[in-house]
């Protein structure tokens, strides 16, 4: 990572995230496609628990993000044993983190759904998959705290190949039974959770085996294991304001859906379908964030800035042309996409979905900036300047606008508040990188800023 040439390495760390990101999208598509054949019900359900859900991925992406950037700059500095202790602490947190949400899952599904709608179809079928979701997370966080750690070393084919494992296994079972199909009894939206985890299940298996089989790096220390305070405060300095960052998200889509809500459960079943397809245009960037915040992560502890800023100018560059991309499709193909999920053929689902597409879709640009604009500071150990532009974004921007939106102008207008308030955070990011630049990253070559 510290001779390679800049644009040829980001490629061949990002592809297989970004494949691997791909499939994690393909099967959450997948997942609500078939669930969308049981009804819009059926379909606000699922999108009426996604932002516990959420949640839940948040902390197991976050605290994975900040171990990544531990390893890295440890590698970088060659420090190899403290790179396995912050392994090693990754690995525990996960089961520590796994506890939390199976509380949930068993106490407090039912009263959540029960705060999120009256309907009650919604309420049981929402609580029941989002228990399962939550019980079965154990393999989620495993999984997630391992393909960060291989990632972390420069291996990012064993992590896409595990998203590869878990999205076939998923797709197979998820019509066998939501229907019925073959041995298995029908289970409706039950059936959806139970597919998820049994996918997660395998993907888990192929990484510890691969973690626990084969030599790297880095290794999960077993035996003379103490917790370190120190370490946990470092992954935790990064990947905290991470899990808030992607925890404000999942705050902001309860609250969205609630707002929308009040209008028609249609318009929570729209930005359900939105959520899903979208991720085939976010969640490459994020593979693309993956592949780049090693690179950075080593550069920035082996300080070398040249690599470190070429990494991310060209990892800005190529977000902007998926993002980009994205959005044509959303603009031309808006109503193609809602048909998708549209088997009732429900003309509501059109008139609201079409230019609330083509409406929201107008942020993925400006969001290309900012995503890699954040790997920039949990790359150099600043997680909390990310944070501060997602606190920015999502609470002074999405929230407020939606709300004035809804009170003053209507549906139409609540879309609208995405994208105005990604120009928002984009303009914070500017000024936050600027100054990160000009305070620490423009000294990392200079003998003079070390001595001092």
């Amino acid at each position: 990572m510290g001779v390679m040439p800049v644009g040829k390495l980001i490629l061949s760390m990002s592809w297989p995230a970004i494949l691997s990101m791909l499939i994690q999208a393909l099967y959450n598509v997948v997942d609500s496609f078939f669930v969308s054949i049981l009804g819009e019900q059926a379909l606000a359900a699922v999108t009426y628990i996604f932002p516990v859900q959420f949640m839940m991925i948040s902390v197991a992406v976050g605290t994975g993000v900040g171990i990544n950037s531990l390893i890295s700059r440890r590698l970088g500095a060659k420090r190899f044993e403290d790179a396995s202790m912050a392994a090693s602490h990754g690995y525990r947190l996960a089961f520590l983190n796994w506890f939390l949400f199976a509380l949930i899952g068993i106490f407090a599904a039912k009263p959540l759904l029960r705060v999120m709608t009256d309907t009650p179809f919604i309420q049981e079928n929402g609580s029941v998959y989002l228990s399962i979701i939550m019980i079965g997370s154990l393999f989620v966080f495993v999984q997630v705290s391992t393909e960060k750690i291989l990632q972390a070393t420069g291996n990012m084919v064993i992590p896409m190949l595990c998203g590869l494992v878990g999205g076939i296994t998923n797709i197979v079972l998820d019509p066998m039974f939501i229907f019925g199909i073959g041995p298995f009894p029908e289970m409706g939206v039950k059936g959806a959770a139970i597919a998820t985890v049994i996918g997660q299940v395998f993907s888990m298996c192929l990484g510890q085996a691969v973690l626990f089989g084969k030599k790297h790096p880095v290794k999960i220390i077993i035996k003379g294991f103490h917790w370190d305070k120190d370490v946990l405060k470092e992954i935790y300095v990064v990947g905290g304001p991470a899990i808030l960052m992607q925890g404000i998200g999942s705050i902001l889509q309860f609250c969205m859906n609630m707002i929308l809500g009040s209008f028609t459960e249609t318009a929570v079943a729209i930005m359900g379908i939105y959520g899903r397809l979208q991720s085939f245009i976010f969640m490459p960037v994020i593979g693309l964030n993956q592949g780049v915040l090693p690179i950075m992560g080593f550069n920035y502890g082996a300080r070398s800035r040249k690599r470190f800023m070429e990494a991310y100018k060209k990892g800005v560059l190529f977000a902007l042309i998926i993002m980009t991309t994205g959005f044509l499709v959303f603009q031309i193909f808006a109503h193609q996409l809602i048909g998708i999920f549209n088997s009732t053929g429900s003309q509501s689902m059109y008139e609201l979905g079409v230019p609330a597409f083509r409406a929201i879709s107008w942020c993925f640009m400006p969001a290309a900036f900012g995503i890699m604009t954040s790997s920039v500071f949990q790359a150099s150990g600043h997680g909390f300047l990310s944070l501060w532009g997602s606190l920015l974004r999502q609470f002074v921007g999405v929230l407020p606008l939606a709300l004035l939106f809804a009170k003053t102008m209507g549906l139409g207008m609540v879309w609208y508040s995405f994208p105005l308030a990604e120009i928002i955070g984009t303009l914070y990011f500017a000024v936050a990188v600027r100054g990160l630049y000009k305070k620490e990253l423009q000294y990392l070559n200079s003998p003079e800023k070390e001595k001092s």
